[in-house]
């Protein structure tokens, strides 16, 4: 009787076992996914236990649960975060290959968890490990497309990483040729498109995550600003209810001289404890506030560098403390924030780098033009022409100070849509400091390539963008030169 009865319990162990596990993004899934894309990240992961414990064989939960320590890990740096929950890593993708390899998701999911911890990695200074993670998801996306060339969530993650691949730098092309990642701005583009506008069910369960990718893209790397401008209006995004979407717009406000537009969506947005605690955003709403010269714009500043555990923007809103500081006059709390760009934070970014390199020059920058800066920065540009117009040239004894002058009324010239005033002042930034460590000369050239894109003066803005190339070591030398080679991949149609 005793073998007859583990004979049964083991056939029935066995059937258990056997049974298929599924990826079904059912309604409850989708609910879970929309909670955890706006930031709502303990109702997202409620609603995914609640799941877990109903259907058991259901593998979407466990995909899904990965974007809240996507989110988590990625705005909050946390180290000891990152060490609790790194294993999740592989425990997830093991999940993931319990389901059936004739699902399109059977390698989807797996290539969205390899490419999301890729970013989470880069975070965390394993670039060597990230570099091999997106090539993996790279690699499964292509053979996941050649299976599947309907299942357009392919398409997304595919498009993205080719138009990234599309704008790295010659100089890093072997790289990328050894790793077989290859792509264009065009092409990826294209796949990200095709994501947008499909009407798959597919498509309609991931659309909002879409978005953030084409806003992204669209800005930084395609450089079309009036197409995401126009995009966002389009789509009537719920900036107020969708914390993700207000920190998305509000960085996209802060990069594109839109700081009055930022303001207002991280002001106006629902601030309730199911929100999670995101450090990022006192970061955003300092330098937006800062470019507005508000008299408040320390508190968040302070707040970041105080509650952030992580290493990116630390030295850059160091740098920004010491700017607010010094222009109300107390020279005091300008040093201590200088000094401490010295043992604080990373130097990934290159605005981290460039406050670094200026802490350590122990120069201050002109109070005025710094003022002008900020100003014209944030999008407050008659404010910021007034100021300026006020001076002349020859008001500023350094050369540097001269230069900055110049390029600044330039861009200001150019927002202002007096493309023929801006292209004055800009060859003469270049003239005088193309050979200068300050990256004024390098992002005049940028910006004379992109008047004379817009006029369709295909020459003249090929050799305005390898001209900004070709300037070596100077500031913000990796981002403008990544902005140039956009631009050169967008003429050649490549």
């Amino acid at each position: 009787m005793r073998i007859i009865f583990s004979l049964l319990l083991l056939l029935n162990v066995l059937s258990v076992s056997a049974r298929q596990k599924v990826y079904d993004f059912n309604t409850r899934c989708e609910q879970a996914y929309d909670a955890i894309m706006q930031l709502k990240l303990n109702t997202g992961k409620a609603l995914l236990e609640a799941e877990k414990k109903e259907n058991p064989d259901n593998l979407a939960p466990y995909f899904l649960e990965n974007y809240a320590d996507f989110f988590t890990l990625f705005f909050n740096e946390d180290p000891s975060e990152y060490s609790r929950k790194r294993s999740m890593r592989s425990f997830r993708l093991d999940k993931m290959e319990e389901g059936s390899p004739d699902s399109p998701y059977y390698l989807y999911t797996q290539a969205a968890i390899k490419f999301q911890w890729a970013m989470i990695k880069i975070k965390f200074d394993e670039k060597w490990d990230a570099t091999w993670e997106i090539r993996k998801a790279y690699m499964m996306l292509k053979d996941n497309q050649q299976r599947f060339p309907n299942f357009v969530p392919n398409n997304l993650l595919l498009g993205a990483m080719q138009t990234v691949f599309g704008t790295i730098p010659e100089g890093y092309k072997w790289i990328t040729n050894i790793l077989g990642m290859k792509g264009s701005i065009k092409q990826g583009m294209a796949n990200v498109n095709k994501f947008i506008e499909s009407n798959a069910p597919e498509a309609k369960m991931f659309r909002e995550e879409s978005y953030y990718y084409y806003c992204y893209l669209t800005l930084f790397i395609v450089n079309k600003p009036e197409d995401t401008w126009a995009f966002l209006q389009r789509k009537q995004l719920d900036t107020k209810n969708n914390y993700l979407f207000a920190l998305m717009v509000a960085n996209l406000a802060l990069n594109n001289q839109k700081a009055a537009v930022g303001l207002k969506v991280l002001e106006e947005r629902a601030d309730t404890p199911e929100y999670a605690e995101i450090d990022y955003y006192n970061y955003v709403m300092g330098l937006l506030k800062l470019t507005r010269l508000d008299p408040d714009a320390h508190v968040y500043l302070e707040r970041f560098v105080n509650n952030f555990k992580g290493k990116f923007y630390v030295k850059e809103c160091l740098q920004r403390l010491s700017w607010y500081y010094y222009l109300e006059g107390n020279q005091a709390m300008a040093n201590k924030y200088r000094q401490m760009i010295l043992t604080k934070g990373g130097v990934e970014t290159d605005a981290d780098k460039q406050a670094l390199k200026e802490a350590k020059t122990n120069k201050w920058p002109n109070p005025f033009l710094l003022r002008v800066r900020l100003l014209s920065d944030g999008g407050f540009f008659p404010k910021a022409l007034s100021l300026l117009l006020t001076k002349r040239p020859a008001d500023f004894p350094a050369l540097e100070d001269k230069l900055e002058y110049a390029y600044r009324l330039g861009r200001i010239y150019d927002e202002n849509g007096q493309d023929d005033q801006a292209i004055t002042m800009y060859e003469a930034t270049v003239k005088v400091g193309m050979n200068r460590p300050e990256y004024y000369a390098a992002r005049a050239a940028l910006q004379m390539g992109y008047i004379y894109e817009k006029r369709k003066d295909k020459i003249k803005a090929q050799e305005c963008y390898q001209q900004c190339l070709n300037m070596k070591g100077h500031d913000y030398k990796n981002s403008l030169d990544q902005r140039a080679k956009a631009g050169l991949q967008r003429l050649s149609g490549t």
